[in-house]
């Protein structure tokens, strides 16, 4: 016990020290005075995960069509925003893609750099929604550990990053990430208004090719601000390298699972044509925004799907 006292009062004591070292610039901005309100938040949501089953479980699935096409296409505005200001308050600023270390002055520039930084860690807090609508809709198999981890684990971390170092190396992936997740979310918008539009999307499958690109770029990069010693926390370098290797593990496995893998199928009863009552984990860990159609046409790798009555619309 005495142990565990000790390990408590080092820890507070760590943090109050860290304090002193952190971003003064954020320090008033929502969210940002304590991490109780995003470490809230997250709890709160690893609670729904727990709740909102057993809740659905018996009752109909929501269709929630035009929710999706209104939340997928706001993240689309969103995420643009947050691209073209780290663009060109990079731009304004002389930022390096190489190596640029933090800039705490209330640099006009610097100061756009963090605030586009703390909207993208904002995105990630909305993006919990995506597990919301999925659980409404009762796709249970789609709120897999990877779509879990990597909801979580972004809105939690990013709080550590603008706190921190909010500017300088920590705009590079954000920048990469928002321009990815413009892309992204217009592919589930488009797919949320159903089959007429859906037949036109053949480019799923290259969403998540380009993820895993970019966990490559952001792995290529952090090592090479390590080699030439940048002066950014080595660190926070080292953990995101961590970090990233986890994702490239994940969504290699994803995407052998969903588009290599072949699993045996079994031959429709005579008679009549086989029920079907899979879908696919989606594109990514976010994918809010298939229609029956895609469903229908993905359920043939994944397995039988069983109908539970009508579902709610809007």
């Amino acid at each position: 016990m005495e142990i565990v006292t000790h390990l408590i009062n080092d820890t507070i004591e760590f943090y109050k020290w860290s304090l002193t070292i952190a971003d003064k610039r954020v320090e008033k901005w929502p969210l940002m005075s304590s991490p109780l309100p995003t470490l809230a938040i997250s709890s709160m949501y690893l609670l729904f995960l727990w709740l909102g089953p057993k809740y659905m479980r018996h009752r109909e699935p929501f269709q929630l069509r035009k929710t999706l096409i209104v939340y997928n296409f706001s993240m689309v505005i969103l995420n643009f925003f947050i691209f073209k200001e780290l663009f060109l308050a990079a731009r304004a600023a002389n930022y390096s893609y190489l190596c640029q270390p933090v800039n705490y002055t209330e640099d006009v520039n610097e100061v756009r750099v963090a605030a586009a930084l703390w909207w993208y860690y904002v995105s990630k807090g909305v993006e919990y929604l995506d597990t919301v609508f999925f659980i409404m809709r009762k796709k249970f198999n789609q709120v897999s550990f990877l779509h879990v981890y990597h909801h979580c684990t972004m809105f939690t971390l990013w709080w550590i990053g603008i706190k921190w170092v909010a500017g300088g190396q920590s705009f590079f992936g954000a920048h990469m990430n928002a321009a990815i997740h413009v892309v992204m979310y217009l592919y589930y918008g488009l797919a949320a208004f159903g089959p007429s539009i859906q037949k036109y999307l053949w480019w799923k499958k290259y969403l998540t090719i380009i993820q895993m690109i970019q966990f490559h770029v952001t792995i290529g990069h952090t090592a090479l601000s390590l080699y030439i010693n940048c002066a950014f926390p080595h660190w926070m370098h080292w953990a995101l390298i961590g970090y990233a290797i986890t994702f490239i593990i994940l969504f290699g496995n994803f995407y052998y699972q969903t588009y290599r893998h072949q699993p045996r199928r079994e031959a429709p009863p005579k008679g009549g044509k086989g029920m079907t009552n899979g879908v696919t984990n989606g594109v990514s860990p976010a994918l809010n925004g298939l229609s029956r159609l895609e469903e229908k046409q993905a359920a043939g790798e994944n397995g039988r799907r069983k109908r539970r009555g009508r579902a709610k619309r809007d």
